[in-house]
C-alpha cells in the first residue's frame, strides 16, 4: 500500500512559520497597536472572535487545539518576531485554537482591516505573510485541528452531508467513530442520543449538537460574519461560485464595497469537480475546490464580505435607491447593485423509488468524501458532460467499477474529446448509451440497495445491488427567490441580458449583462445562453464589474434609479 503524501505542516513548514525582522515588523506598526498580556493570559480563544494577527514583540506564546474529548494538544509556540493568525482572520471568523501567554507577552496587535491593508500595501511582505497564513489553514485541516468534532458511524448520511459542508467551506474537522474511537464512550452514555440525533457535534466552544442543519453548525463555529443592518452596499452578489467570485474579487479591489450570499458553500457546482484540466494557466489540472479556495482567500483579501451559507428568500425591487435581499434566516442587505450568480440546482429525475434513498446513497458530486465512501464498492453515475465524465474518472480510481449511464447512444455530442479518452483507458468505467434508471430500492432505514435500469432502444434491462448512485444530469436555473421582480426570462427560466432582455436597447449596448432590471446583472449558468465553462464564469465576472462602475456613475446615490419593466 502506497504511503500517503506528507503533510504541509512537513513539506512547507518555512513558508508557514518563519521569524520577521526588525525592520518588517517596523514596517507593520502602522497597521495595528501594542497591548500586553500577563502570564496565562488568552490572546485568542477558540470559538471566539480572533483579533487578526499578532507579531510577537517579547514573550513567549503557546498555541493549542481542543480535540473536543477534554484535551489540549500543541499545535506550535511563538516567540519573539514570530506571527499569530490563519486566514480566517483576514474577515475576522471566529478562531480553531486557543494562544496564551506562557511568559509576559508584548504584542502588535494588527485588526482585520489592518490585515487586509497589510496584504495589499506591503506587496513583497504581504504575499510571503499571505501565503503562511493560507497554508496554516491548510495545515489546521490536514490535521482536523481545532474546528469541530463529528461523532457518528462513517455510514451516517447526515454525518456525510456535515462532512462535506465543512470540507467543501476549508473548515477544519475530525470524524470520530463510535465503533472504533472508544473515548467517545462516555459522552455517548452522558447525552444518550437516539438514531436522529447523529451526528453529535462537539463545537470548540464546548457546546454539543445533535444532527444540527448547516446554518446551525455554522452560526455555532463563527462560520457567519456578523451583518451591520444599515449598511448599503455598493455590490450584492448572489452565488459563490466562480462568477460570483470574481465578481467579489474585480469589485473589492477596485474598492466597491461587496457582499457575497451562498446558499451552502463556496465554488458552486465547480467546487464539487475533483478535477479541472483545461482551465487555462493549471497544465497538470487542479480540483474544484482547490481553485475555489483560493478565489475565496483572495476576495476576502481585498475586503469582500462573504457569507455561507445565507439563502435569498427574496429580492425586493420596490425601493427607490437600490435594492433590498431578504435572507431566509431574518437578515436583509441592501444594495445599490445586484448581480445574480446563483447557478443551477441539480435535477432530480421522477424515478420510482428516489423520494425514499434522496438522503442516503444520491450523490450530486463527487468530492474526496463520497470517493472514501465507496471504495471498492460498485457505483452508478448518470451524466454525459463534463462534470460527469470528471466524476467518473475520479470515482474510477477508488470504486471496483463505475457504471456510466447516458441517455445518448455515446459522448461525443456532449464531453471534451480528452475527458472521454480518459474513460475509455479505466478498465473500470462501463459506459451503457441509450440507458436510463428504471428504478431505485431502499432497505428499511431509507438507504440505497438496488438500482435497475434498461436500454431504451432495446429494452433490455438489469439490476444491480448498488449502495451509491451518482447524478449529473443537468441544472435549473436558481430564481425562485427573485420572481417578484419579473425580471425577463427565456423559455427555459433563464435571467435574459442585455437587448434580449430590453430589445428596445441598441445591440451596441454597454451593458450587456445587465437584466431587464435596472441596476441587476446575470452571470455565469443562470444567464440564458451562458458558455458552462469555468474560464467564460470568471471572465463574465470580471467583466460585469466594469458595467456595475458604468451604472453605479451615471445612477448616483440621491438620484432614484429608473425601473425598465421586463
Amino acid at each position: 500500500m502506497a504511503s500517503p503524501p506528507p503533510s504541509v505542516m512537513v513539506t512547507r513548514r518555512d513558508q508557514m512559520f518563519f521569524p520577521l525582522t526588525a525592520e518588517e515588523i517596523g514596517r507593520l506598526r502602522r497597521f495595528g497597536s501594542v497591548r500586553r498580556y500577563g502570564i496565562g493570559d488568552y490572546l485568542v480563544r477558540a470559538g471566539e472572535q480572533g483579533l487578526g494577527m499578532a507579531v510577537i514583540l517579547s514573550g513567549r506564546v503557546e498555541v493549542t487545539r481542543r480535540d473536543g474529548l477534554g484535551h489540549d494538544e500543541l499545535v506550535v509556540r511563538y516567540g519573539e518576531g514570530d506571527f499569530l493568525g490563519e486566514v480566517g482572520q483576514l474577515s475576522g471568523r471566529a478562531a480553531f485554537v486557543d494562544a496564551r501567554a506562557q511568559q509576559p507577552v508584548e504584542a502588535l496587535m494588527i485588526p482585520p482591516e489592518g490585515l487586509r491593508g497589510l496584504v495589499v500595501a506591503e506587496a513583497e511582505l504581504g504575499e510571503r505573510i499571505m501565503r503562511a497564513l493560507i497554508l496554516r489553514r491548510v495545515g489546521l485541516i490536514e490535521a482536523g485541528a481545532g474546528g469541530p468534532v463529528l461523532i457518528g458511524p462513517l455510514e451516517n448520511a447526515n454525518l456525510g452531508r456535515l462532512q462535506n459542508f465543512l470540507a467543501r467551506n476549508g473548515i477544519p474537522h475530525r470524524v470520530l467513530d463510535p465503533s472504533v474511537e472508544h473515548e467517545v464512550d462516555a459522552l455517548i452514555a452522558c447525552t444518550k442520543p437516539g438514531p436522529d440525533d447523529l451526528p453529535l457535534v462537539l463545537c470548540p466552544d464546548g457546546s454539543v449538537l445533535r444532527n444540527p442543519d448547516e446554518r446551525a453548525l455554522a452560526e455555532r463555529i463563527g462560520m457567519l460574519p456578523k451583518l451591520d443592518p444599515d449598511k448599503f452596499y455598493d455590490v450584492a452578489v448572489v452565488g459563490a461560485g466562480p462568477a460570483g467570485l470574481a465578481t467579489a474579487v474585480y469589485a473589492a479591489s477596485e474598492g466597491l464595497s461587496v457582499v457575497v450570499l451562498e446558499t451552502r458553500a463556496f465554488g458552486g457546482q465547480a467546487g464539487a469537480s475533483s478535477r479541472i484540466e483545461n482551465y487555462l494557466g493549471f497544465p497538470t489540472g487542479i480540483s474544484g475546490q482547490a481553485l475555489a479556495g483560493r478565489a475565496f482567500s483572495q476576495a476576502q483579501k481585498f475586503g469582500a464580505e462573504v457569507v455561507a451559507p445565507a439563502a435569498v428568500k427574496r429580492l425586493d425591487c420596490s425601493q427607490p435607491d437600490g435594492y433590498r435581499l431578504e435572507l431566509t434566516a431574518g437578515d436583509v442587505i441592501r444594495a445599490r447593485t445586484v448581480v445574480i450568480a446563483s447557478g443551477a440546482e441539480y435535477r432530480r429525475p421522477n424515478t420510482p423509488g428516489m423520494a425514499a434513498v434522496e438522503g442516503d446513497g444520491v450523490h450530486y458530486w463527487a468530492s474526496p468524501v463520497e470517493g472514501k465512501l465507496c471504495s471498492g464498492q460498485e457505483v452508478t453515475l448518470v451524466g454525459g458532460g463534463n462534470s460527469a465524465g470528471q466524476a467518473a474518472v475520479f470515482l474510477a480510481s477508488k470504486a471496483a467499477k463505475v457504471w456510466l449511464l447516458v441517455r445518448r447512444p455515446d459522448l461525443t455530442e456532449t464531453m471534451s474529446r480528452y475527458l472521454i479518452d480518459r474513460i475509455e483507458a479505466q478498465p473500470n468505467i462501463e459506459l451503457l448509451g441509450n440507458t436510463e434508471i428504471e428504478r431505485l430500492e431502499a432497505d428499511g432505514s431509507g438507504a440505497l440497495t438496488r438500482i435497475a435500469w434498461r436500454n431504451r432502444e432495446t429494452g433490455k434491462g438489469d439490476e444491480r445491488p448498488m449502495r451509491h448512485l451518482f447524478l449529473f444530469i443537468g441544472a435549473d436555473p436558481c430564481t425562485d427567490w427573485m420572481k417578484g421582480c419579473d425580471a425577463a426570462i427565456d423559455d427555459k427560466g433563464f435571467l435574459l441580458t442585455g437587448p434580449q432582455a430590453r430589445p428596445s436597447v441598441i445591440a451596441t449596448s454597454t451593458l450587456s449583462l445587465q437584466t431587464s432590471l435596472d441596476g441587476v446583472f446575470a452571470i455565469g449558468d443562470v444567464r440564458s445562453g451562458s458558455t458552462k465553462r469555468v474560464a467564460a464564469a470568471v471572465g463574465e465576472g470580471a467583466a460585469v464589474v466594469a458595467q456595475i462602475h458604468g451604472y453605479l456613475a451615471s445612477h448616483p446615490p440621491d438620484a432614484p434609479s429608473e425601473r425598465i419593466p421586463a
